[in-house]
């Protein structure tokens, strides 16, 4: 079964429902994200670049429910906070 590690602990990946993208959960500074690959049928910025072969990841703040960063080919933007 596929794993990463995030600063020395294993987290399985899994794949979601019908459009069967791959997602992990994991824990830093005591925060509960998840990793979310970019659906790459979505029109958006992020789509595309997935379409076209990028490798595009999504961020999600598991307590707020607000996507925070994104990846692509390894490069890691953080969105700004709107609070």
């Amino acid at each position: 079964m596929p794993q990463v590690v995030i600063d020395g602990r294993s987290s399985r990946v899994t794949r979601t429902g019908s459009l069967r993208l791959r997602t992990t959960r994991f824990i830093i500074a005591g925060h509960e994200y998840q990793a979310i690959e970019q659906n790459a049928s979505k029109p958006s910025h992020w789509g595309k670049l997935a379409h076209a072969g990028h490798r595009v990841v999504q961020f999600r703040d598991l307590n707020s429910q607000n996507y925070v960063a994104v990846s692509v080919d390894g490069d890691i933007r953080e969105y700004l906070n709107n609070d």
